[in-house]
C-alpha cells in the first residue's frame, strides 16, 4: 500500500543505517523540522531522495528526482538563535517514490511504497565469502582515502543484508553508484557490487594520489558542529 512521507531532495544518497547530519536553513525545511520535532510528522521520519544531475524538483517535479530514496529518522535537533536547525538523522527504510504533492505543505510530500529485500542467494558459505570480500575492500579503501583515526572497522555483528549499505555509507562513492546500491534489492548482489565499487575507487585514488572530495547537498548544508 502507498504511504505518504515528507520529501527532502538532496544532492546525495542516504543509505539505511547511515548517519546524516544536516544544517537546515531554508524556511520550508525549517517547518519540516518543527513538524518532526513536535510529532506532526509520524515516527519523526522523512524521505531523502537524490536529485537528478541537471534537474531541480521545484522546476521538474517528480522527473527531477531519482525513483528510490530512503527515510531518515530524526535522532537529534538543535535550534539556533536565528531559527535555523542542526539535526542528526539516521537512514531507515528504502522506498519507491510514486507521486509528489507540491501543494498541501510548505515542503514536498511524496506518495511512496516501501521496498523490502529479496531473499539472500547461494547459502551461508557464499554470504560469508562475500561479506569477507566486501570488508576487505572497505578496509583497503579507507586505508588509502582516510587518516587512521578517521575510520573504524564496522562491527562484526552487522547483518549481511545491512553490511553493504554500512560500507558504502563510509566511502565517498559517486552518486550514480550509491543510487544503484540503494535500488538493488538482492543483498547478495549488493555485497558483490560494493566490493567491486570500493576496489575500483581504491585503484583510482592510488593512481591519482588523491583523496575524495566531500559531497554537496541540495537545499541544505552538512552540519560541521
Amino acid at each position: 500500500m502507498a504511504e505518504t512521507v515528507p520529501v527532502f531532495p538532496l544532492g546525495t544518497v542516504l543509505m539505511p543505517g547511515a548517519m546524516l547530519p544536516l544544517h537546515i536553513f531554508e524556511p520550508r525545511y525549517r517547518q519540516l523540522t518543527v513538524d518532526l520535532v513536535t510529532g506532526a510528522v509520524p515516527d519523526k521520519q522523512f524521505g531523502v531522495v537524490a536529485v537528478r544531475e541537471g534537474w531541480t524538483p521545484d522546476d521538474d517535479g517528480l522527473e527531477g528526482l531519482h525513483a528510490v530514496g530512503c527515510t531518515a529518522e530524526l535522532r537529534d535537533a538543535r535550534r539556533l538563535p536565528d531559527g535555523r536547525f542542526d539535526i542528526v538523522t539516521r537512514g531507515a527504510r528504502r522506498f519507491r517514490l510514486l507521486d509528489l504533492d507540491t501543494d498541501s505543505k510548505p515542503y514536498l510530500v511524496g506518495s511512496v511504497e516501501f521496498l523490502p529485500d529479496a531473499e539472500p542467494e547461494g547459502g551461508d558459505d557464499l554470504t560469508s565469502m562475500l561479506c569477507a570480500g566486501a570488508r576487505d575492500a572497505h578496509r583497503r579503501y579507507c586505508a588509502t582515502a582516510w587518516k587512521t583515526d578517521d575510520w573504524t572497522e564496522p562491527a562484526d555483528d552487522i547483518p549481511p543484508d545491512h553490511l553493504s549499505h554500512v560500507l558504502a555509507a563510509d566511502c565517498l562513492l559517486p552518486l550514480p553508484d550509491r543510487q544503484a546500491l540503494l535500488e538493488q534489492v538482492s543483498p547478495t548482489e549488493r555485497l558483490r557490487m560494493v566490493r567491486l565499487l570500493l576496489a575500483r575507487e581504491t585503484g583510482l585514488l592510488t593512481q591519482l594520489s588523491a583523496v575524495p572530495a566531500p559531497m554537496t547537498t541540495y537545499g541544505v548544508e552538512h552540519s560541521t558542529n
